[in-house]
């Protein structure tokens, strides 16, 4: 595999890796800006514009847009994160050009038609319900708005029924214009790819993005608190986190690792007790959400109503234990499950495109694998003592469930337990 990188000259970066060996390639634009950039009126807007995205352009409707990277066998795609937001195209190495082709129509000549748009309006507010009809996707909204009240980054993603039917084609057109410019995008593309066709690819569609950047995102401040939604369910769906770090701390690897022992596989310490042993839940599992100025880390569970008097004793026991003590071969155990995650992701163009990108934006460089193994290996023991003491002790708690409990009443429970 051969790794390259070229910088246009209003600072559009294009990074491809080539895989000669594949048949196929995967596209990807990726763009600095996400909820967290969003005023609060603009709630959903770089959600709602992922989506118009997709809904003509110039040059074809959303319907020739579906039919033309289908009729070659690709796939079109994207995604919004609180920090980026990614449009990918999957196709064989024969049809890159129709790929770049495509994404950049849709990204510079969209033209936000307005029947069009009442229509996704539509659509989106569909999700958001969706969203509120899923307990185990809603209280992770609830707990991000605890650990960031009132801030960007404690918002929905996808915004509030009340913002989203606000918002119109002049706040499309104006998110765009602020935020979609040439030092905030990155242009992946990996697999059977060419660097020099594709520099050339990219310098045709993207080459006159305006290069100034506009819009900078409002500092993170974590709080902590408490959120919950009451509702008659057979499972109360429970979210419990801390402070993390962010993606450039000294500790990331330390709290990747952490997480791992605490909640990340089937031999981990939550699993084992809390499923195998005691049997007080399906689901268990443990998560880091860094940011490039903060970060979380917390426990999600699902349980009966009756059995949280169990629970939540066990998973601050759990907690407190790996600050008392802890066994290198666990924690190699846990690295080793990192390092599998970041050497089988070299496998895929699809995977290695979401790896280069996320880097990119994140670090402002690819960080070469040797690099990634070795700071995984550079976690010991003691590292993951401290960070697990560090977690119990610092007090600032969030907390967030749906179902038949009172999430304050299981914020104040674990305040009790962690003191």
């Amino acid at each position: 595999m051969t790794l390259a990188q070229t910088t246009l000259s209003n600072g559009v970066r294009v990074v491809t890796e080539t895989m000669a060996h594949l048949a196929t390639a995967t596209v990807g634009v990726w763009a600095n800006v996400g909820a967290r950039h969003e005023k609060p009126s603009e709630n959903g807007l770089s959600h709602m514009l992922e989506h118009m995205a997709f809904k003509g352009t110039g040059r074809r409707t959303a319907r020739a847009i579906a039919e033309e990277i289908e009729a070659v066998g690709g796939d079109l795609n994207a995604y919004t994160t609180r920090e980026h937001t990614v449009y990918y195209a999957r196709v064989l190495k024969d049809d890159v050009p129709l790929a770049f082709d495509i994404l950049g129509d849709i990204l510079l000549n969209s033209t936000f038609d307005q029947e069009e748009l009442e229509r996704e309006r539509q659509v989106i507010l569909q999700e958001i319900g969706q969203a509120h009809d899923t307990p185990d996707d809603l209280v992770f909204d609830l707990l991000q708005e605890a650990a960031y009240p009132d801030q960007s980054l404690g918002r929905p993603i996808l915004g509030t029924v009340d913002t989203v039917t606000k918002l119109d084609r002049k706040d499309l057109r104006g998110y765009l214009g602020r935020h979609y410019r040439a030092q905030n995008i990155v242009v992946v593309a990996t697999g059977h790819v060419d660097h020099a066709a594709v520099v050339r690819l990219a310098e045709d569609l993207f080459g006159g993005v305006p290069s100034d950047v506009q819009g900078r995102p409002e500092p993170a401040v974590y709080k902590g608190g408490s959120g919950g939604v009451s509702r008659d369910l057979e499972q109360v769906h429970l979210t419990l986190g801390f402070e993390g770090v962010s993606y450039a701390d000294d500790d990331f690897y330390t709290m990747q690792v952490y997480s791992m022992v605490l909640g990340g596989g089937m031999s981990s310490r939550l699993f084992q007790e809390v499923r195998e042993v005691r049997g007080l839940a399906y689901s268990v599992y443990s998560f880091v959400n860094s940011y490039a100025d903060g970060g979380t880390i917390g426990v999600y569970a699902g349980t009966g109503a009756g059995e949280m008097d169990q629970l939540l004793p066990v998973i601050v026991t759990e907690m407190k234990k790996i600050g008392d003590h802890l066994d290198e071969d666990e924690v190699a155990r846990a690295r080793a499950q990192l390092k599998a995650g970041v050497l089988m992701s070299l496998e895929s163009s699809a995977a290695r495109m979401e790896q280069i990108g996320r880097q990119m934006l994140v670090y402002g460089r690819v960080l070469p694998t040797e690099e990634l193994i070795a700071a995984i290996d550079a976690v010991d023991a003691e590292r993951v003592i401290n960070m697990g003491r560090r977690l119990v002790t610092d007090g600032r708690l969030c907390f967030a469930s749906v179902g038949p409990f009172e999430a304050r009443e299981g914020y104040e429970r674990l305040q009790d337990l962690l003191a």
